[in-house]
C-alpha cells in the first residue's frame, strides 16, 4: 500500500531498520523523550519531524522503540499506519492518559482497553455494513495485566470511550460522556479506536494502556508536569510487556 515511500515518509525520518518491532506510543512526544532518557539504554533518535519525537533503545536486552502519536484519532491513525505498513512494526502499545468516567476509577489507576467505543467516523473508510468494534490483542493484554498484578498496581480492564472531542469541551457537557459511562466505559481517551482499527485492518497487534490523569466525576487531576513524568508504573508495564515479545 505504501511502496511509493522508498525510505522515509513525509512524517517520519526513520530509515528501514531504525524502528523496533514493538513500539510504545504516548500521545506527548516529550513523554516519549522522558521514557527514552530514563528507562532505555543505547538510545538513538530516529525522527523529530514536526516535533513528533521517536527513539529506539534497549530494555533488558530487547530492542524497543518509543514514539509520540499526537492527539486524536487522525494523528494516531497516520503515525501508527506508517509504523505498521511502511516500517514493519508488529506491535504498538499505546501508553497514554485518560479521563475517568466512574467514581471507581481513581487518578493514577491503570486502565487496559480490551475494546474501544467511539463517536468517531474513522471506521467508515472500511465500508462495513454495520458498526465495527475493534479489540486489543489478547496475548498483549494478558501479559500486561500480569505485569500490573506483579507491581501491585490498581487496574481495570474493559471498554474505553475514544472520542473526537476532549470530553470537557463537548457542546453536550456532562451528558456527552455520561451516556458512555452508563454503558460501562470507565475511561475516555482520543486515540485508542483509531489504533485498534489500523491493527485490525493491517493484521497487526495493538494494546492501549492508560493512566487515569483526571476524573470527570471527582474533578481530581494530575498536574501538567505529572502527566509527563509521574507515569512510571504504566511505562514499566509497557516495557515489561514489550520485553516479553522481543
Amino acid at each position: 500500500m505504501m511502496a511509493f515511500w522508498k525510505t522515509t515518509t513525509p512524517h517520519n525520518a526513520g530509515q528501514p531498520g531504525d524502528i523496533a518491532k514493538t513500539v510504545l506510543m504516548p500521545g506527548d512526544p516529550l513523554r516519549a523523550k522522558h521514557l527514552a532518557d530514563t528507562l532505555l539504554t543505547d538510545v538513538v533518535q530516529f525522527t523529530g519531524i514536526r516535533g513528533m519525537l521517536g527513539f529506539t533503545g534497549t530494555y533488558k536486552g530487547v530492542r524497543v522503540s518509543v514514539m509520540g502519536s499526537g492527539m486524536g484519532g487522525p494523528s494516531m491513525g497516520l503515525y501508527s499506519f506508517e509504523l505498521y505498513e511502511h516500517y514493519g512494526v508488529e506491535r504498538i502499545l499505546r501508553i497514554g492518559t485518560c479521563g475517568g468516567l466512574t467514581a471507581d476509577v481513581e487518578v493514577g489507576d491503570i486502565l487496559f482497553a480490551m475494546s474501544a467505543s467511539s463517536d468517531s467516523n474513522y471506521a467508515s473508510q472500511y465500508a462495513l455494513p454495520g458498526v465495527f468494534a475493534p479489540c486489543a490483542d489478547f496475548a498483549l493484554l494478558e501479559t500486561a495485566v500480569g505485569e500490573a498484578r506483579k507491581l501491585g498496581a490498581r487496574h481495570w480492564a474493559g471498554n474505553v470511550f475514544s472520542s473526537d472531542l476532549f470530553s470537557l469541551y463537548s457542546a453536550r457537557g456532562e451528558a456527552g460522556w455520561k451516556a458512555w459511562a452508563d454503558m460501562g466505559c470507565a475511561g475516555t481517551d482520543m486515540e485508542c479506536y483509531a489504533l485498534y482499527c489500523n491493527a485490525a485492518y493491517l493484521h497487526r497487534k495493538a494494546l492501549t494502556i492508560l493512566t487515569c490523569s483526571d476524573s470527570n466525576v471527582t474533578h481530581k487531576e494530575m498536574s501538567a508536569h505529572e502527566r509527563q513524568t509521574a507515569l512510571t508504573t504504566m511505562f514499566t508495564i509497557g516495557l515489561e510487556t514489550a520485553a516479553r515479545f522481543g
